[in-house]
């Protein structure tokens, strides 16, 4: 052996670098991972889905008598008060009612007095609600500041205050809905038995205040008694409708807060769930594939200063606030894996892996709360791939 050394020195040297080359490619080599650091953050649990504003209460202004109508002077977004003329109507010749017709009409008359007294009785219940929860709501406030009552309960009794001030708005609307078709009711019975001549014009006001939301018929022709006119509604009283899936719906409770993105603003708008409707509807997405779909109403919580340049129908992106806490032990997703009917996470020690179970509770898709297992401020490796294993050599790639 030292005599071949000694003869060939050169030739030895390599073997032995030969050597050393073959045991080290048969070392295990240390796997390339991506690296995330265990950190206390804040964590929010959201259900996103799109949505859209809708006027509260709209009407539909529809003819009272057969006739022509005269060309509407109106516009899509023209104010218009409660008892303006919107247009005329000419009524036929043949509106003159037979005996049977005419009963049908003084029916007719009778039923809108009785929805108008019903709808007057209404709006007297909503007043009397409202002034209920506005008076719990101000009892309340002083409570909740004072550390007697909790916020969560201080929430609730504002949702209902809110809830309460959208049913007297609505019921008061349906006051001077009932009142207008009262008086539709006895322009048929009037312009068909000749208490007026024919050639009088019959006079369409606007039953609310509000603005013109859509025009069915903007030029003079013939229309039948029923056919749409056009659409009034106040633009300033919006709610957003969002339609969400059935299995998502259970999770969303009425106070529950939501913001609004992409509306157009620079900041998000804030809101609260009003309503959680009990029916749910069938919808194909995108993909073709059937979803059963809930709709949920919310309100605007932000200052109305703030979002009056959306219309009805505008398109905005709700976030509903499921979960959020300020300072949550926290690790990627995609940094956990299923281990023994639980989950397990890797953690980094001297360049090595180590395995290590954990508790998780909240999750948002991108982030998982972690409630025991792993200590803050530990290294684990984020995607781990099926070459990391417990006590195998790592390298680090990048830390976050």
């Amino acid at each position: 052996m030292f005599t071949l050394l000694r003869k060939h020195p050169v030739i030895t040297v390599i073997s032995v670098v030969i050597v050393v080359l073959i045991i080290w490619g048969f070392l295990p080599q240390p796997v390339l991972v991506e690296m995330a650091k265990v950190s206390r953050a804040p964590l929010t649990v959201t259900i996103e889905e799109e949505g859209r504003t809708r006027v509260m209460d709209r009407y539909v202004v529809a003819a009272p008598v057969d006739g022509v109508t005269c060309r509407v002077q109106l516009h899509v977004g023209d104010a218009v008060k409660q008892g303006e003329v919107l247009l005329n109507i000419t009524p036929l010749q043949s509106q003159v009612l037979d005996a049977r017709s005419r009963a049908q009409a003084l029916a007719k008359i009778e039923s809108a007095k009785s929805a108008l007294r019903a709808a007057e009785e209404r709006a007297r219940a909503a007043a009397a609600n409202e002034q209920l929860a506005n008076n719990d709501l101000k009892r309340m406030q002083p409570l909740m500041e004072k550390g007697v009552v909790s916020k969560d309960a201080y929430d609730k009794a504002l949702t209902t205050a809110n809830t309460a001030a959208a049913n007297k708005r609505s019921a008061d609307f349906t006051v001077d809905v009932a009142r207008y078709e009262l008086d539709a009711a006895k322009s048929v019975l009037e312009y068909g038995t000749g208490a007026t001549q024919n050639s009088d014009r019959v006079k369409v006001r606007s039953p609310v205040n509000g603005k013109i939301l859509k025009l069915a018929h903007e030029c003079a022709g013939p229309i039948r008694t029923g056919e749409p006119l056009l659409e009034v509604g106040d633009p300033s009283a919006l709610e957003i409708e969002v339609d969400v899936l059935s299995a998502d719906a259970v999770r969303i409770k009425p106070g529950m807060q939501v913001l609004f993105d992409r509306w157009g603003g620079e900041q998000p708008l804030e809101g609260k769930v009003r309503n959680v409707e009990p029916v749910g509807f069938t919808k194909v997405s995108a993909l073709g594939v059937e979803e059963q779909r809930v709709l949920v109403i919310s309100d605007f919580t932000s200052p109305p200063e703030q979002w009056q340049q959306l219309g009805d129908g505008y398109r905005v992106e709700a976030r509903f606030i499921l979960w959020h806490e300020d300072k949550v032990l926290q690790v990627p997703a995609s940094s956990l894996f299923r281990y023994n009917n639980g989950w397990a996470v890797f953690i980094v020690k001297n360049n090595q892996a180590h395995r290590q179970t954990v508790n998780i509770g909240q999750r948002n898709g991108l982030i998982a709360q972690i409630l025991d297992g792993v200590n803050e401020g530990d290294i684990v490796i984020n995607h781990p791939s099926d070459d990391v294993e417990d006590g195998r050599r790592v390298k680090i790639q990048t830390i976050e």
